[in-house]
């Protein structure tokens, strides 16, 4: 099998690799080693422990061993959001499990502290039946304004995420999510911005010239992969690198996060960026 050819991107942002989508060929606790034997000075992950808002203290002191042996850092963490390959998406905005999330939200902010993390992705929840959409909304907000006031004391950001796929998950255009974000700031939490995930809002028809033009001012973090299919960039039809760039060009400056699903093995996938350009950049 012939690898893509690298070919340099033409913008200048950090890409970060997500550990919960790549390097699934290893264990969980040795692919931070295996980003930085990549090329990666950056990670990502959703949340570590998916039956467990709360885990053990030997589990999460385990993990933040293995990042900070790895020599990498943690941007970007998940607060706990359940089985997101199973029926869940989320729990802040369902009542009989929000206090899961509100248990949780020490726990991430601690790991994130330790590892220099800057942002927190809170998965909003799928629709219930128990409650109406509006009360959900409203317990949305009180958790995100929550987790948004202990984030600030360790100077991140919480972020809030537009999702595709079947599930009832209500934020699924750049707005939906603005709105939310918009919403929370608008109570007087501060430190909240849109997680704008190119492959989630082309898979959902949204326009994707248009979101990050409208967007662009409320954008704490990104992330990628190709659609259709969630593969790495070059296997769809989205032209990444054209819309990044559009993102820097309007003032993005984070880091990008890889969230795709290698068809082969990650080391294979990753043939389409340079390994110059997998760490941060230059001083």
């Amino acid at each position: 099998m012939t690898s893509t050819p690298a070919v340099a991107p033409t913008h200048s942002l950090r890409f970060a690799a997500n550990c919960s989508m790549l390097f699934t060929e290893l264990p969980l606790l040795e692919r931070p080693g295996a980003a930085k034997a990549a090329g990666f000075d950056a990670i990502e992950l959703w949340w570590p422990w998916p039956d467990q808002s709360v885990p053990a203290d030997p589990s999460v002191d385990a993990f933040v061993s293995a990042v900070r042996d790895a020599g990498v850092r943690l941007i970007g963490l998940n607060f706990f959001g359940g089985d997101l390959t199973g029926p869940d998406c989320g729990v802040l905005s369902v009542p009989s499990r929000s206090q899961e999330f509100r248990d949780n939200v020490a726990v991430t902010i601690g790991i994130g502290e330790q590892l220099g993390a800057s942002v927190f992705n809170a998965l909003y929840g799928n629709r219930v039946d128990e409650v109406s959409s509006a009360e959900q909304d409203d317990l949305a907000a009180e958790n995100l304004g929550m987790a948004a006031d202990a984030a600030r004391r360790i100077g991140a950001t919480v972020l809030v995420e537009s999702v595709s796929g079947p599930k009832p998950y209500p934020l699924r255009t750049a707005a939906d999510s603005v709105a939310v974000v918009e919403r929370v700031r608008a109570d007087g939490h501060t430190d909240i911005d849109f997680l704008l995930d190119l492959y989630h809002l082309a898979s959902n028809g949204d326009d994707l010239d248009a979101a990050i033009a409208a967007s662009a001012a409320v954008t704490g973090h990104v992330q990628i992969a190709d659609a259709p299919g969630r593969g790495a960039p070059g296997s769809g039809a989205i032209d990444l690198d054209r819309h990044l760039r559009a993102l820097q060009d309007l003032g993005y400056a984070g880091w990008v996060g890889l969230e795709y699903k290698p068809t082969t093995t990650t080391i294979e996938s990753l043939a389409w960026l340079p390994v110059d350009r997998r760490g941060a950049p230059t001083p």
